[in-house]
């Protein structure tokens, strides 16, 4: 029963937190530019508009619903149901904030959903939260996020096109959300194991702070820089993917046993492929409609 709870969770979790994703960029792209080497500063200028910190404060909800449904739901049945965010995101961007998303970031959109939720429905169903995990493969799983999460954020540095600095920046931040997440997913588990009081004993929740501020930042620039749905949504497919593999490799959340399962999954791979290909077009924001 409390999987039903965790997916009823993680729906409103993917409304919020595209809605707060959205606000923010509304926020972002009026601040003062976000510059590492002064994050005090940054983060200073970003809350100064009302708009960021309003979103700010609807992605803390979300980030509320977030963890209640990772404490009663597999991470990877958790994930796939935020992957069907980006299809909301579409909506409420042409809706209610006033972009325009063309026929090419549907089918983006559209084929990133597919494909993410093709992905959790083939993997079989478990009935209990998960949250026992390997030290060992933890440890390697999480620094391979962050080392991929660093590469993409020293793109431009390392010869990668400046039009494409945005999005390099919302997957590094999506990254960096899924280490926060994979972090969050063992709290569980160690706090209903050892109590609150393992939450000051455990290296995991330095982890899940420091990946959260730096997602933070990095997710602040991306909105900055790119265009707003498809940063959005490539910022929830990176932690969405980083979330089920997490799921998978280090709460070892069962994968199909039979081809036509394998095939699938393989199919939904090729899926997310395609969508990061289409969706980065350029989308325009249309002129507010007057209240």
């Amino acid at each position: 029963m409390t999987i039903y709870l965790g997916i009823l969770l993680a729906l409103i979790c993917a409304f919020t937190t595209n809605l707060a994703f959205l606000y923010k960029h509304r926020g972002a792209v009026a601040a003062p530019a976000v510059h590492v080497s002064h994050p005090l500063r940054s983060a200073v200028g970003l809350f100064s508009s009302p708009w960021f910190a309003f979103g700010m404060g609807v992605a803390v909800l979300a980030w509320i619903f977030h963890v209640a449904a990772l404490a009663v739901a597999p991470m990877s049945v958790v994930q796939t149901v935020l992957a069907g965010g980006v299809v909301m995101l579409a909506v409420m961007a042409e809706r209610i904030f006033g972009f325009k998303v063309g026929p090419r970031q549907w089918i983006g959109l559209g084929c990133t959903a597919l494909g993410l939720v093709l992905l959790g429905i083939t993997l079989p169903v478990v009935h209990d939260p998960n949250s026992q995990f390997s030290l060992p493969g933890m440890i390697a799983f999480e620094a391979g996020l962050v080392a991929v999460g660093g590469l993409l954020v020293m793109g431009k540095r390392i010869g990668a096109p400046d039009h494409h600095h945005g999005v390099m920046l919302a997957a590094a931040a999506g990254l960096l959300f899924g280490v926060s997440d994979v972090a969050l997913k063992a709290l569980t588990g160690l706090v209903a194991d050892d109590g609150v009081l393992a939450l000051l004993t455990t290296p995991w929740s330095l982890v899940a702070i420091l990946a959260s501020i730096a997602a933070f930042y990095a997710s602040a620039k991306a909105l900055q820089e790119g265009e707003a749905v498809p940063v959005i949504a490539f910022t929830g497919t990176a932690a969405n993917v980083a979330g089920i593999a997490g799921g998978i490799i280090v709460f070892g959340d069962p994968l199909p046993g039979d081809v036509l399962g394998i095939v699938a999954q393989s199919c939904a791979f090729l899926l997310v492929i395609v969508a990061a290909a289409l969706t980065p077009a350029p989308v325009r924001a249309a002129q507010p409609a007057a209240a």
